[in-house]
């Protein structure tokens, strides 16, 4: 199975016992065994992960599993029916296919900002020359000191959003 699977098959409820755990309280809270001293329960279970608002562990039901017994991440993926053969199966090649169409469409939509800056940036100069050439406070002035000041907004802009 994938840990996709696994985690559709196995609630953390269902890890709790499976570790020899008492079922959390109707909050959904329990004792912590990751720390000591715990009077009140502290860790609340969630369907799919856990949070101990004490001693600060979250994580899944690997993190859980792996922190219980101390083991690996790997060890605690095979300790719940994972295994690590290659799967050829239509979802897998299907979400390999949409995580290599949004790296490309995120490289073109960073390529495209790039060239944006660009062009703002050389905006900026031609207008900054024009006012120079330029009589000052004329029609053509104003015009490109106008111009001017939009493109220094957008790329101010454009620097506040990343």
């Amino acid at each position: 199975m994938t840990s996709e699977e696994i985690k559709a098959t196995y609630s953390m409820r269902d890890i709790l016992t499976k570790c020899g755990l008492p079922a959390p309280n109707r909050a959904g809270f329990c004792h912590c065994p990751f720390h000591k001293g715990d009077r009140e329960p502290s860790m609340k279970i969630y369907d799919k992960d856990f949070h101990c608002f004490a001693c600060g562990a979250n994580g899944d039901i690997f993190d859980f599993v792996s922190r219980f017994y101390d083991i690996s991440f790997k060890d605690a993926f095979r300790m719940l029916g994972g295994d690590y053969k290659k799967n050829d199966s239509f979802a897998s090649n299907l979400a390999i296919y949409r995580a290599k169409k949004e790296s490309a469409m995120k490289r073109k939509k960073a390529e495209r900002e790039c060239q944006r800056r660009k062009l703002i940036y050389d905006l900026i100069g031609i207008y900054r020359e024009y006012m120079n050439r330029a009589e000052p406070l004329s029609d053509a002035w104003c015009d490109c000191y106008n111009a001017m000041q939009m493109m220094i907004y957008h790329a101010d802009t454009m620097e506040e959003r990343g």
